[in-house]
């Protein structure tokens, strides 16, 4: 949350290991989302509403600039979840540092109609025309995931609504639920609480079958609180999702300094739970984003917030340099193992596109891409960016665009492939070939890309932000000074890099608490 000139992020965390377990929630805060000060925990087990966990939740600032965060307590050995709530202890203290919960928690207990160990993640509550606030919560009922609703008059007695908010059949348990406003014609971000007919509403659930993130747009009829999906919206576990990789849990939230509502997500370990162990860490947020509606309508822009730039170092440039079918150029004079690319390839035809064969699932497109790597020859690519590659190619994390012909239309498939990123022994360790479709104009025979590489990480942004790929990767050679950037084609067709600026990236300093 921003409060009073400070970003605020609370998170999961086990002060015990790097595993999973002794969940509170931990504390930074920040003036700029990039220099980032430890706090104390924020909210830990010490009351019989929450003594087994203090599991996520959403803030809210209340009439009279006063924050209250909303949280799931664990209160028994059996998972049974209750909400809870919290608020500052101090508010003129500008860090929040202590947080006290109330006598009277908990707020919300689940009715015999609920699942109580599938009952948890309050969102940021927002106001209706009728003055009364209300809060989704994720959950379950056998296989059918549901998003509870609950309204209040004054934050404190809350009643569910005799239906959800929504639901789905056959998705399993929501966890993480996100429901917000996006402006269908405006640039802006918008306060959760607004609605009119210039908005669509957008609904996130994070599904723990999955692993996945999934949302669709759609109408938030205020009347009866029902949220309808747009009728071309995918409802479930083939819908569009933020990002197409590792990337869970994400919270999105209003940001009124600059009038932007942004988006960050978890990324944990793809690495063995050893080696976890062994670095006494696990779990990463990554880049915050933006979030806008395509001017399209029909799906979500993500883009790097506009402060991650202040790090950027050194530059390069290249311009109007073509890649044949097989070649490679070198980005050199920047820091590869932590830079910013950014880059828009062109092609003079699509005539090479390859035919999209009718017996492969258009919704699995990870699975099409294991079968049609970077090093499968095609048509109209592969081409796009080997990131953290080492000298010789032993070891590389390809970031590629592949354009295929489907009937009437092409189809441009987007690939984060992790199974070449490390020589490291891979017993316990996910390295899958991430990748989602792009619904990209492609009258221009143009395709953008930007990545973003820390070491451990390349969050990729296809298409101005339509598609999404964060990758977690372990190099053991191409590390530091080692880490070598190229980009490349390995299609037929000829294609052209248009411009390409790339950023040596510097880190934010490490503050103290």
């Amino acid at each position: 949350m921003y409060y009073n000139g400070i970003y605020h992020l609370f998170y999961q965390y086990n002060p015990k290991g790097a595993v999973w377990g002794n969940i509170v929630w931990a504390h930074s805060a920040s003036k700029d989302l990039i220099n980032w000060q430890r706090l104390e925990n924020a909210i830990y087990p010490s009351k019989p509403f929450d003594k087994y966990g203090c599991w996520s939740g959403s803030a809210t600032v209340l009439p009279g600039n006063k924050p209250i965060i909303l949280y799931t307590g664990i209160i028994d050995q059996n998972n049974t979840q209750v909400q809870n709530y919290a608020v500052p202890a101090n508010l003129s203290d500008p860090y929040l540092r202590h947080w006290v919960k109330p006598d009277n928690n908990p707020l919300i207990v689940s009715d015999e109609s609920i699942n109580k160990t599938a009952f948890r993640d309050p969102t940021t509550a927002w106001m209706g025309r009728d003055g009364r606030w209300r809060i989704s919560i994720g959950g379950r009922r056998k296989h059918r995931g549901i998003a509870y609703l609950y309204r209040s008059k004054d934050f404190i007695h809350w009643v569910k609504a005799q239906h959800p908010l929504h639901t789905s059949a056959g998705t399993g348990n929501w966890e993480c639920p996100d429901f917000f406003p996006v402006s269908v014609s405006g640039k802006n971000g918008l306060d959760t609480s607004v609605m009119g007919s210039d908005v669509k509403h957008v609904l996130k659930v994070s599904l723990d079958v999955t692993r996945y993130e999934y949302y669709t747009l759609g109408t938030y009829f205020t009347k009866n609180d029902r949220y309808v999906p747009d009728e071309n919206m995918v409802d479930g576990w083939n819908g569009l999702r933020y990002d197409y990789g590792n990337f869970y849990a994400s919270k999105s939230f209003f940001d009124p300094s600059k009038k932007r509502r942004i988006l960050w997500g978890w990324a944990n370990e793809s690495d063995a739970t050893v080696d976890d162990v062994k670095k006494g860490w696990a779990g990463i947020q990554l880049i915050p984003r933006t979030i806008l509606l395509d001017p399209n309508g029909k799906q979500l822009l993500q883009w790097p917030i506009e402060e991650v730039e202040t790090l950027r170092g050194k530059k390069v440039k290249l311009s109007n340099q073509k890649l044949a079918k097989g070649e490679k150029i070198e980005i050199k004079g920047i820091t590869a193992a932590q830079a910013d690319v950014d880059v828009t390839f062109s092609f003079d035809s699509l005539d090479k596109a390859e035919p999209f064969d009718p017996s492969w699932d258009r919704y699995d497109a990870q699975k099409l891409c294991s079968q049609k790597g970077s090093t499968v020859q095609g048509g109209l690519g592969p081409f796009g960016l080997l990131t953290l590659a080492s000298k010789n190619l032993e070891e590389y994390t390809p970031v590629f665009f592949r354009v295929f012909k489907d009937q009437n239309k092409h189809l441009v498939l987007m690939c984060s492939d992790a199974s070449r990123s490390s020589l490291k022994d891979g017993t316990g360790a996910y390295r899958p070939s991430f990748a989602g479709f792009v619904d990209a104009d492609l009258t221009g025979k143009k395709l953008s890309l930007r990545s973003l590489i820390d070491n451990s990480v390349v969050e990729s942004f296809g298409a101005e932000g339509k598609t999404c790929i964060s990758s977690r990767v372990y190099p053991t050679l191409a590390i530091y000074g080692n880490a070598h950037l190229y980009a490349f084609n390995n299609g037929t067709q000829t294609v052209k890099i248009d411009s390409l600026n790339a950023w040596s990236m510097n880190s934010p300093p490490l503050m103290n608490q």
